[in-house]
């Protein structure tokens, strides 16, 4: 018998099915702001106005749809903090925290990038 190629046996990758996976993954986080979001919300729930100054330079437009895209992925809820004076936060889904091993994976890569690119 014919032995396979090493690629065939131990590179699982190299589906259209994993493909298929990692394009959806990637649209659902894709952009500037979606995993800055995800970041922010990884500590508790916060309310817009705290989310926006947290990341120096979108504008609330953005985050507002942002936000929203979040919420349609279910990976972020909108909940009423005080039915008292309406204010609403935002926080992660259980769905959205399963996020944190790939943003903390980012956050390393990215160190390490910049250490390699900044020589």
């Amino acid at each position: 018998m014919e032995q396979k190629h090493h690629e065939e046996l131990d590179c699982p990758l190299q589906s259209a099915r994993v493909h298929l996976h990692i394009r959806d993954a990637l649209d659902t986080v894709q952009g500037k702001w979606r995993i800055p979001i995800i970041a922010e919300l990884l500590d508790g729930p916060k309310r817009f106005r705290k989310i926006a100054l947290a990341l120096s330079g979108i504008t609330d437009r953005m985050l507002s749809i942002e936000l929203k895209n979040l919420e349609i992925n279910e990976l972020v809820i909108k909940k009423m903090k005080s039915k008292y004076r309406m204010e609403m936060e935002y926080e992660l889904t259980a769905h959205g925290y399963e996020l944190k091993p790939l943003i903390t994976a980012l956050i390393e890569w990215g160190k390490l990038h910049r250490d390699k690119i900044s020589r």
